[in-house]
């Protein structure tokens, strides 16, 4: 009988549950403290024309409170963008100067009008010293409706578990 992977190679928490985005997303912190690094997965609905969308990663040393830096990490992630995501994307590895922020996936001045799949991936040794938790930003462009949605999954984890008794994400 096959095992699980939830609890043996991977978790999941939220980032910020399914939304119109056009409202600026604080997005919740994730411990890295039990897991060697995060994917994080931005799904996002097509829009309007300019409403492009940007995005924000954070450290900070505390779940709630505490200290928060710029996660200045982002010198590549990956893109999945069509007008209608069906199946047979592939994946555009996309670059840039180490940033925090994704000022808009694809910089082609048209990402409003795509669905898309986004993924940035964090490694723990990443982090700052004594910095433990990461989140990401949505910066809430445009004024039409955008639904999109935040998830991180964390991976590598230090404790294999079965999911039911896996540590809470925030622990």
């Amino acid at each position: 009988m096959a095992q699980d992977a939830l609890g043996r190679l991977f978790d999941v928490s939220i980032g910020w549950s399914p939304v119109d985005a056009q409202t600026a997303q604080t997005g919740k912190r994730v411990s890295l403290r039990n897991a060697g690094g995060c994917t994080i997965l931005v799904v996002k609905a097509a829009g309007t024309a300019a409403d492009d969308h940007s995005y924000d990663l954070k450290q900070h040393t505390a779940s709630s409170g505490g200290t928060s830096a710029d996660l200045d990490i982002i010198a590549t992630y990956y893109l999945k963008s069509e007008t209608t995501l069906d199946g047979d994307e592939t994946w555009t590895k996309l670059t840039q100067t180490a940033a925090s922020e994704i000022v808009e996936a694809g910089a082609a001045g048209t990402s409003a009008e795509q669905e898309q799949l986004i993924v940035i991936e964090v490694d723990a040794r990443q982090l700052s010293d004594g910095y433990d938790y990461i989140s990401l930003d949505s910066g809430g462009e445009g004024s039409n409706a955008q639904l999109s949605t935040c998830v991180y999954i964390l991976r590598d984890l230090a404790v294999q578990r079965t999911p039911a008794n896996l540590v809470a994400p925030l622990s």
